[in-house]
């Protein structure tokens, strides 16, 4: 049992974890972009080298198969869902597999894939791209709101790591491959920047690389680190308030969700790990759940228009 005590403002409490859970034995070679969608009580999650949509819920799973790699999304309504692929952004039906194009997103740059992604709580939908094999500076990172796509930040070689305050007034992401997490100010009311980025955490002296991420209610940041199987808090002020351990190495996303959004699911991946350590570790590439008392939120859903 995983208890630490931390101060945040007003906000006092333990951080107190069961051991982990698996929640799904699906093997994803990269799976990444977990949400709980409050509606429908069932998390989803990506394999995004192998295309696919993982969704399970307590009694059932189901997959749905793309022609392109897929990696983040945001609810619409109880079916709809706005998937972010290699081509832009599309609606699909959870309950028909029907699709439709919305936007086109770098549509024509063949060496770029969609990457880390989440909806603001201004109902707004972020989205990166990546080089498919991390080519140098060749990912951005968008944000889609009602209608219109604009590009926030260019020349980041792995962004991941976006989330929002609960208030909506700070978006943090990550330059994986400096291993940097930003922080920006956000218009309240618009979700739109309306001053420039600047560092939160350094992560270049601890040999942590940040991956996926997700904020609490409390406005704590948890991050997933790549290679090193945990997910760490990080209070406002970007003290490390704890630690929860994975059974494998390469973590990639968390996210809150259960009945009452303290249950943190954690997506890992295959990719990187060479034959001898995957015959070591049959837990690669799982999604696992821990039940925590930390108070999550639920996502925000996104506005087509």
């Amino acid at each position: 049992m995983l208890n630490i005590m931390t101060n945040n403002s007003a906000n006092s409490f333990a951080l107190q974890s069961s051991s982990f859970k698996i929640f799904s034995d699906e093997k994803c070679q990269l799976g990444e972009g977990p949400l709980w969608h409050p509606l429908r009580n069932e998390l989803l999650w990506f394999d995004i080298t192998n295309n696919t949509l993982h969704v399970q819920n307590e009694a059932q799973h189901q997959s749905f198969e793309f022609d392109q790699n897929v990696s983040a999304l945001a609810w619409i309504d109880e079916d709809l869902v706005l998937i972010s692929g290699e081509e832009g952004l599309q609606t699909l039906s959870l309950n028909n597999n029907t699709r439709h194009v919305v936007i086109d997103i770098d549509k024509d740059n063949s060496i770029t894939r969609s990457n880390d992604g989440r909806a603001d709580r201004q109902h707004g939908f972020w989205v990166s791209t990546m080089g498919k094999n991390a080519e140098q500076d060749a990912g951005a990172i968008y944000r889609f709101y009602k209608g219109e796509v604009r590009c926030l930040h260019e020349n980041i070689t792995i962004p991941n790591a976006i989330c929002f305050s609960p208030s909506g007034d700070t978006a943090y992401f990550a330059d994986s491959m400096k291993n940097f997490v930003f922080k920006q100010q956000l218009d309240k009311q618009t979700g739109w920047p309306i001053a420039d980025a600047e560092i939160f955490i350094d992560f270049t002296t601890m040999d942590q690389t940040p991956d996926g991420a997700v904020v609490d209610a409390y406005g704590n940041i948890w991050i997933a680190f790549w290679g090193k199987n945990m997910v760490e808090g990080f209070a406002p002020n970007g003290q490390s308030i704890g630690q929860l351990h994975l059974p494998t190495p390469h973590t990639t996303c968390p996210a809150f969700g259960g009945n009452d959004a303290s249950t943190i699911y954690v997506t890992t991946a295959m990719q990187g790990l060479d034959d001898e350590a995957l015959a070591k570790d049959e837990n690669a590439g799982k999604t696992f759940s821990i039940a925590t008392n930390i108070k999550g939120l639920s996502e925000p859903n996104v506005l087509l228009k």
